[in-house]
């Protein structure tokens, strides 16, 4: 579901960013609003969730894979504003350390995975459960149909920009600028895998690490605010396993090279993919020269998990100086 560059046309990408700006602008007043800023630092840690649930990919007959967000699983422990953020800064180290979704189509992704998923997720999970956190069961079954919910919604989102892409920037001989494939191919694409493997694959992740953080990581739900063993054994796990997400071969639906994209059937590359914008990121696809692909993908992993969890430290430090500043000037 990570879009790349020259997928979407510069105007789409523009417009798209628009649209999310408003959810992050109010997403960080919430934030401020209404958690503690002790909690603030653990959004760090759910957004090392989202990044490193995002690298185990699943495969899909026909060559295809996809993965799981973590976006439901942050709203329900933190809120849908706070997974709004977390998500989005996870995409972002996704895009400028490893080049995985693109620069200019950040906000795309981020409309997709970070703003539909974990709003739409929470808001079916609570309605099926309103009195959230008086029967763990019920909640569990709720955050697994939100979850699912959730992603497939992100799905749609994504398959739409795809599918308008040809119907609106043509070249002179009617080519598809970008991408070449219209809402007929995009939608079930997109869906099938959303609405079989992948999806499922958010409701399992989601609903494993909710239950067991209710049961071993108080971080998250109660007063405790440092990282405990449980939690950091758990982290461990995660960055230990991704390798597993290596087994999947083949490339995701909408992700290919512009090497690629004519043997899918297009029969041409766009234009717009060949002559687009072009970032080289710091650790492609994970992989770090002269290291074996799983200890490459194992050490990126420690790396995005340690940088969200740094970052997000770091602002929750800030909120709090900032809180005692005004209850010490009021």
């Amino acid at each position: 579901m990570h879009i790349p560059d020259n997928y979407l046309s510069p105007q789409t990408c523009a417009v798209m960013t628009a649209a999310v700006v408003p959810a992050w602008t109010i997403s960080i007043k919430k934030i401020k609003q209404s958690l503690p800023p002790e909690k603030v630092a653990m959004m760090g840690v759910a957004a090392a969730f989202s990044f490193l649930g995002m690298m185990f990919n699943v495969p899909l007959p026909g060559g295809t894979t996809g993965h799981a967000v973590g976006g439901t699983l942050i709203a329900l422990l933190l809120g849908p504003y706070a997974s709004c953020i977390s998500v989005s800064i996870a995409l972002l180290l996704q895009a400028l350390l490893f080049g995985d979704g693109g620069i200019i189509s950040f906000g795309a992704n981020s409309f997709n995975m970070a703003f539909v998923l974990p709003f739409v997720g929470y808001a079916i999970a609570h309605a099926i459960s309103p009195n959230w956190g008086k029967n763990k069961n019920r909640d569990l079954v709720a955050a697994g149909i939100g979850s699912y919910a959730g992603i497939n919604a992100a799905a749609l989102s994504a398959a739409i920009e795809f599918g308008i892409q040809p119907m609106l920037f043509k070249d002179s001989a009617g080519n598809a600028l970008f991408c070449p494939y219209g809402l007929n191919v995009s939608i079930p694409a997109m869906m099938a895998g959303h609405l079989t493997l992948f999806g499922l694959a958010e409701v399992v992740f989601t609903v494993a690490i909710l239950a067991f953080v209710w049961k071993a990581a108080p971080e998250f739900t109660g007063e405790k605010t440092k990282t405990g063993l449980p939690l950091k054994i758990l982290l461990a796990v995660l960055i230990c396993a991704v390798p597993v997400g290596l087994l999947a071969e083949g490339t995701a639906w909408g992700e290919w090279g512009t090497d690629e994209i004519a043997a899918t059937g297009a029969g041409f590359t766009p234009k717009g993919m060949l002559h687009g914008f072009d970032f080289s990121s710091m650790i492609p696809d994970y992989s770090l020269k002269g290291l074996p692909d799983w200890f490459g993908y194992i050490l990126s992993a420690a790396i995005g998990a340690a940088v969200l969890i740094i970052v997000f430290r770091i602002a929750g430090s800030i909120v709090s100086k900032g809180s005692r500043h005004d209850r010490a000037a009021a």
